[in-house]
């Protein structure tokens, strides 16, 4: 009887391995489905939508790629293989932009690996920070824009002193 369940144990095991491979599910779990499509949403979402990407394509080049450049998001990561305290990494995530119901989320990586890029930040970006990395952005706001281009700039800055670009 102890064999017959170890078999069923070693069965369900690898039909579950069979089930989601490893890469599949990595895959899966970077695939962004998402399109604007909430009701009552302010067309100034979309603009400012529009405005933050502009800021970030630039830094669309060499290992940095997109992902999810669909409507309503837009995300860039490294693509070159880095070690990040003592782990290798396949990749690394810069920003993202995606617009929700009420805000534009704009999502700023490096704050993760270096901590004083926060400080940095100016008091109306700072205003708008929700969590560590996560900025809600609800007005087309010059100053704002400004403010997230100097810290896209500080932010690659930052990771090509690592080498990470």
């Amino acid at each position: 009887m102890a064999k017959a369940a170890a078999k069923k144990t070693a069965v369900k095991k690898a039909a579950a391995k069979k089930a989601v491979p490893e890469k599949t599910a990595k895959k899966k779990a970077l695939s962004i489905k998402y399109e604007d499509k909430s009701k009552g949403q302010s067309p100034e979402l979309v603009t400012i939508w529009n405005k933050i990407k502009a800021l970030m394509l630039p830094y669309e080049k060499g290992v940095m790629r997109s992902l999810g450049d669909k409507p309503g998001q837009f995300t860039l990561i490294n693509h070159k293989p880095f070690v990040f305290d003592g782990r290798k990494r396949d990749e690394l995530w810069f920003a993202s932009i995606l617009i929700q119901k009420g805000y534009v989320g704009f999502y700023f990586m490096p704050v993760y690996s270096n901590t004083e890029l926060k400080a940095m930040f100016k008091p109306e970006l700072l205003k708008c920070l929700k969590g560590k990395a996560c900025f809600h952005i609800k007005k087309d706001d010059p100053l704002i824009y400004q403010q997230i281009k100097e810290s896209l700039k500080l932010g690659y800055d930052a990771y090509k002193k690592r080498g990470w670009v």
